[in-house]
């Protein structure tokens, strides 16, 4: 089983990840997207990437904003697994604006 990062590790992690917030035990995410359509590509993108590593967020979607729930449910928390798709998805909301 993934280990949960401590807050010390986690904090380290995410340094670089602004737009990420902590939230009852998961990384939180919100995106503007252009257009409801546009939201929705941004999912498919999201859930090929999830699928590819086999760890699926959490996803919301209310008209053009994209709420994206990361947590390793098995471990009850945050593990590194979740800092590593938090990445990937940075890549893939920097890729919206284009």
């Amino acid at each position: 089983m993934p280990e949960i990062l401590s807050d010390q590790a986690l904090h380290a992690a995410m340094a670089d990840r602004p737009h990420w917030e902590t939230r009852d035990n998961a990384l939180e995410r919100s995106v503007q997207a252009p257009s409801f359509l546009d939201g929705v590509d941004l999912v498919v993108k999201v859930a090929r990437v999830a699928e590819e590593r086999e760890h699926h967020p959490d996803i919301d979607i209310r008209w053009t904003t994209v709420t994206l729930r990361l947590s390793t449910h098995s471990a009850g928390g945050i593990t590194p697994a979740d800092v590593e798709l938090a990445g990937a998805i940075d890549e893939l909301v920097d890729e919206l604006g284009d």
